[in-house]
């Protein structure tokens, strides 16, 4: 003990065995508190220990290419607002800014599903992957989708003339709650995900409410559908009232009802509803000829419009979850009791 540093008098109230105790400062961490050597030594090796050294390569690009992907899908649609024309061009290739915004989302799906397919097949699956998945996918399927509503949506509003401002400033405030709902929901269903989830991808045959790339890809095809098929529909409009209203069902209605979409399948993504894993349920094994059949009738579907084979695929996904639990939870339980009352009768 350094001379200079004064004793400390004992505590009269103090029994013998509490004053045999060491100091709880020298535990806290330190330099100047360490008691012994040896337990300096044993703080550094645990510390030592948590350092990452080794990473696999592949699948953390690709799982950053996702990331990637939906930086960019943020980018394109900011451009869409700003840029005179809305229109992407390189070379001979001309796409609208938002819909430019949604393909890149879809692409950062391919990338979600490389990237743990590669993880499984090299045996390198690790917690680094799996917390820099959910890293790039809050981005590409939460932030993303949710900015992509927002300025398709305001784009929308600042063309409207000769309407109270006070009704556009409650419809802005909506939209932006209901981008953030639908972002913090993403969020939640990713962190719910990670404590859950199972390593052996065998035992994934359905997903606890709805997977975040899904309800992106519901919003995404809404979005690719309203800026490449409507405006060739639109090309060719007829005199009645009944071409009017189709249009107007098709390049208004679709996008200022994202937002309640957007809340709706939000709620699913926390909910406890179970949707089937496609690739495990439907295409991995040996599956009835059934399945080859809808395979191929969905592929020459992509091969007719891909932009109606997205929304198709994606809405009728999310509304499949919630139609089952719908029947299995009122319609075929109250058909149960029919059958109980009806089998009571007759006894």
């Amino acid at each position: 003990m350094n001379e200079s540093e004064p004793i400390k008098p004992a505590n009269p109230f103090d029994s013998a065995q509490d004053r045999q105790k060491p100091d709880s400062r020298a535990s806290r961490g330190g330099p100047a508190r360490w008691r012994t050597d040896a337990s300096k030594e044993s703080f550094l090796r645990r510390m030592r220990r948590q350092r990452l050294k080794y990473i696999t390569i592949l699948p953390s690009l690709v799982t950053i290419i996702n990331g990637a992907c939906g930086f960019a899908a943020i980018t394109f649609a900011s451009q869409a607002v700003t840029s005179e024309t809305g229109q992407f061009a390189y070379h001979r290739l001309v796409v609208p800014y938002f819909a430019m915004s949604g393909y890149m989302i879809l692409l950062a799906m391919v990338a979600d599903m490389l990237d743990g397919r590669l993880a499984r097949m090299s045996q390198s699956t690790s917690s680094f992957g799996g917390q820099l998945d959910s890293l790039c996918d809050i981005v590409s399927f939460g932030v993303a989708p949710a900015f992509l509503m927002l300025k398709i949506i305001e784009q929308k509003l600042a063309g409207l003339t000769g309407i109270n401002p006070v009704i556009i400033s409650f419809i802005e405030r909506f939209l932006w709650l209901a981008a953030a709902t639908y972002m913090s929901c993403a969020a939640i269903r990713l962190a719910r995900f990670n404590v859950e989830n199972e390593e052996d991808e065998s035992a994934h045959m359905s997903f606890v409410g709805l997977p975040s790339p899904a309800a992106a890809g519901v919003i995404v095809s809404l979005v690719i559908f309203n800026q490449e098929t409507v405006p060739d529909f639109l090309g060719h409009p007829g005199r009645d009232w009944a071409a009017g209203f189709v249009s107007f069902l098709l390049e208004d209605a679709v996008i200022y009802s994202l937002p309640i979409i957007a809340i709706g399948i939000a709620v699913l993504m926390v909910s406890r509803i179970r949707y089937a894993h496609v690739l495990n349920q439907y295409i991995r094994g040996k599956k009835p000829f059934a399945h080859l059949i809808r395979a191929l009738l969905f592929f020459a579907l992509i091969i007719w419009s891909r932009q109606v084979a997205f929304v198709l695929l994606f809405c009728g996904f999310a509304a499949s979850g919630l139609a089952k639990w719908i029947y299995y939870r009122f319609l075929h339980k109250g058909q149960q009791v029919l059958d109980e009352s009806a089998t009571a009768i007759l006894d």
